[in-house]
């Protein structure tokens, strides 16, 4: 059964929003015609269905809606994909998932997560107005959209012009509190809709996480309303896997302690949930990372790290150690080789040439095979002869790339793990 179902409006929205969950290990499959639902629900992850109502009237578009979320039957989170500009038709197809969801589930606490923000393509929610670029949207040409243009910049006045459901604000002050925070005011808030605002990636997982607490806690149903990361991160802070178990690990060595790489791996802190041990760089102890690796692993991480502590000595100006180099660089690969064996990652990240070299050669490969570019000088494929044969690889530059270069080489990783493991295809012969 598909852990995640995501109904949208048009297919390139479909197709982007299935890129987000399969970033996550989760094989994401997109469809258009009832008949192709029927076929699919049962053997993905994700369940992506356009029923390119974008355009339609109202009514039409929530029977369309409405046929899809009841041909596909249930999943444990249902999400209702809307344009990042909010064109179309948004509450009334919301109306029309929540009203199939009431009637499968009678006895169920449904409420909705409108979070409309997409950091990364620079929409955002601030003070309930959802924003281009900073924008508000009815000073933006969508606001001139000659199809279906958007007549309010409040996100609740949007939905609220069809839906029937009541609608209150989560302000960004609140977010950037905490889950705390959020799980106490979605608790005090009576609406069935929240509207909140974001814009970061941060927000949206701290709104997430709130959320997944409040389905154990409170037992709520969550639908999310969004444009395809928030339901992404939502998905993950709930614990939905790939059928058949948990994702694969992911073991990244980083050997850079540059300004730019530390940047980088915060970010993959929030996504993927990056779990990162610190080498010390004054007394480099592999014992020690890997028994702080296996803590992790112990608690669930499935992206694991070692990363060198930042040298205070060296922060303060004073002369480097020639050998310290060599010595962090024996660890960091003495830790791959051991990490790999005793965890078993499915795939394994460097940043560094000298750390990507030391890695392979300590892992007994006989080299690379290439078989794409992340991005400009980030390499993916895997390795090549030795006992890890086949083993997935991407390494990296340490000075190479923006925020999220790291990231983009962790979820790519992950992705190809889901389909090195499930296969190329889902033939229906």
């Amino acid at each position: 059964m598909a852990q995640v179902l995501v109904i949208a409006d048009d297919l390139t929205g479909s197709n982007a929003t299935g890129a987000l969950y399969a970033r996550l290990g989760l094989r994401a499959v997109t469809v258009g015609a009832l008949t192709q639902v029927e076929r699919y629900a049962d053997r993905v992850d994700v369940l992506v269905i356009n029923t390119a109502s974008r355009h339609w009237p109202p009514a039409r578009a929530h029977a369309a809606v409405r046929a899809a979320a009841e041909t596909a039957g249930g999943a444990p989170l249902i999400v209702k994909r809307v344009d990042t500009t909010l064109r179309g038709n948004p509450g009334s197809e919301l109306d029309a998932v929540v009203d199939v969801l009431a009637a499968r589930e009678p006895s169920a606490r449904i409420r909705t997560l409108a979070v409309p923000a997409f950091p990364d393509a620079g929409r955002s929610t601030v003070g309930g107005l959802h924003l281009v670029d900073g924008v508000p949207l009815t000073r933006t040409a969508v606001a001139r959209d000659p199809f279906d243009p958007v007549r309010h910049s409040r996100v609740a006045s949007v939905l609220g012009a069809q839906s029937r459901r009541s609608t209150g604000e989560l302000a960004l002050d609140v977010v950037e509190r905490g889950p705390d925070a959020v799980a106490a005011a979605l608790r005090a808030s009576p609406a069935e809709t929240v509207v909140c605002d974001a814009t970061e990636n941060a927000h949206l997982r701290t709104v997430a996480v709130a959320a997944a607490r409040l389905a154990v806690e409170d037992r709520i149903r969550w639908v999310a309303l969004d444009s395809g990361p928030f339901g992404a991160a939502l998905a993950g802070e709930l614990g939905l896997r790939p059928e058949g178990g948990a994702p694969a690990r992911i073991l990244a060595v980083v050997g850079s302690v540059t300004d730019r790489t530390r940047t980088q791996l915060a970010r993959t802190e929030t996504a993927p949930g990056a779990r990162w041990a610190e080498l010390d760089p004054a007394a480099p102890d592999p014992g020690a990372v890997l028994a702080q690796l296996r803590a992790a692993a112990g608690e669930g991480a499935t992206v694991l790290g070692v990363r060198v502590a930042p040298d205070p000595l060296t922060t303060a100006g004073s002369a480097p150690d020639p050998g310290a180099a060599e010595r962090i660089l024996h660890a960091l690969a003495e830790i791959a080789r051991r990490a790999v064996v005793e965890l078993c990652p499915g795939g394994l990240y460097a940043s560094g040439g000298d750390v990507a070299t030391a890695v392979t050669s300590a892992l007994g490969a006989d080299g690379f095979a290439i078989e794409t570019e992340v991005l400009p000088l980030a390499i993916a494929g895997h390795l090549v002869g030795g006992p890890h044969d086949g083993l997935l690889f991407a390494t990296k530059g340490g000075l190479i790339g923006g925020p999220d270069a790291a990231r983009a080489c962790l979820e790519h990783l992950r992705a190809a793990c889901t389909r090195h493991t499930l296969g190329p295809t889902l033939s229906t012969t």
